[in-house]
């Protein structure tokens, strides 16, 4: 599929073909389509039976994905399209590489329920973080399901979890610091040893003016402060269309996500992310974050615009090198930054893959993705049964040193 021109607002081409100009077929590293899932399920056959598939599946996308210490994998089922997934927050059994993805509710179904306590239950998780230090996972809960047009009392919240046990280790309000109408808590990532949670908002229920902002989230005093509201380096940027597999993403009613993936530098000293309906990176110290009389106007001073991705993007995660890795949707694969160097660069891609979401490092040190079409299924365009959810990864071990052209 061509690239329409005519229609192709002048700063995304710009900044993708500067983009592409330093990328090569040479710069390209194997892609492994992983694990390819043909809708969920959340049954429990006896013995080895093949699960039935749950009949709401086109609308119970698999969205974000974490490794705990031991290799399993979490997976989000956010519930935008539909309230009807019996979870949001799952355990993913992943050695079966085919048939429905076989899904187990985490803590359990009755915590994963959206009919009662809606301050105490999982609602709707799309962005989580597994914390292997503390064995806890972060669950961030948008608070509103599909349907509704404000979360509810109390809904949106960073609930942290037991690893092992499922207990709730502490539960974090959140609506004093999210607006209940506008507010879209994309995702949250973790300083484990300071037990800090940087959470994104990209405000897209308010768009076009999205009231973009930054939520700090204190695990010991069980407080969270809302910085960078509105600020331009979160916000959509103007002129530029979300674009995958060469057409535009909604066409006539565009998608317009503000700050969305996020990412810690190894030592915790850095914040990075990035803009969905946009295409540069951005970072900023977490000490100044940290502070807790900081100004947005002494934040916004420090934060560092990294370039151009190249494309739009979706999620983000750094390994233990301190590189940086952020899916591209416009190129169907991964980027990586290099902050030594400060370069930028297309390692991966494929056409078979359909919006690239979350990256996560295992931890044999490969990264794993997850490509589930989502804006296609945003959009309704997928019908029932032809739902696939991909799980794609990039070897370690083909993963070479930044190429520093």
């Amino acid at each position: 599929m061509s690239y329409r021109i005519g229609t192709f607002p002048a700063i995304a081409m710009a900044a993708l073909f500067s983009f592409a100009s330093c990328a090569s077929a040479a710069d390209q590293m194997p892609l492994e389509h992983w694990r390819s899932y043909s809708g969920v399920s959340w049954d429990k056959p006896e013995n080895v039976q093949m699960p039935a598939v749950f009949s709401g599946s086109v609308n119970a996308p698999l969205a974000g994905i974490h490794f705990d210490a031991k290799g399993r994998a979490f997976v989000s089922t956010p519930r935008l399209i539909s309230a009807s997934a019996p979870a949001t927050l799952n355990i993913l059994d992943t050695d079966p590489q085919s048939g429905p993805a076989r899904l187990t509710a985490f803590p359990s179904l009755e915590r994963n329920a959206v009919d009662s306590a809606p301050d105490q239950n999982l609602r709707n998780v799309l962005g989580f973080y597994v914390d292997r230090k503390n064995g806890w996972v972060w669950a961030l809960d948008m608070g509103f399901i599909a349907g509704e047009t404000e979360s509810p009392s109390g809904s949106q919240k960073l609930v942290v979890l037991d690893l092992d046990s499922g207990r709730t280790v502490k539960r974090i309000p959140l609506d004093g610091v999210a607006d209940r109408k506008a507010s879209f808590l994309n995702d949250v990532v973790v300083d484990e040893n300071h037990r800090i949670a940087y959470i994104s908002d990209s405000g897209s229920r308010s768009a076009p003016e999205n009231r973009v902002g930054l939520i700090v989230v204190d695990f010991a005093t069980g407080t969270a402060r809302r910085v960078l509201n509105s600020h331009p380096a979160l916000q959509i940027e103007p002129g530029v269309n979300v674009i995958s597999h060469g057409a535009e993403v909604w066409p006539g009613k565009p998608l317009l996500i503000g700050i969305n993936g996020i990412a810690l530098s190894p030592d915790a000293e850095t914040l990075y992310w990035t803009v969905t309906t946009g295409t540069h990176a951005y970072a900023v110290p977490t000490a100044v974050l940290k502070q807790h009389d900081s100004t947005d106007a002494q934040i916004a001073a420090q934060i560092q615009n990294l370039g151009t991705v190249g494309g739009n993007t979706d999620g983000l995660v750094t390994d233990a090198k301190g590189y940086l890795y952020i899916t591209d949707v416009t190129h169907n694969g991964i980027v990586r930054y290099d902050p030594k160097t400060r370069k930028m660069l297309l390692i991966a891609a494929n056409e078979a893959i359909k919006w690239p979401d979350t990256p996560a490092i295992r931890p044999d040190g490969d990264l794993i993705f997850t490509s589930s079409s989502l804006n296609d299924h945003f959009a309704g365009m997928v019908k029932p049964g032809h739902e696939r959810y991909d799980l794609w990864r990039l070897r370690q071990d083909t993963n070479p040193p930044m190429n520093t052209r």
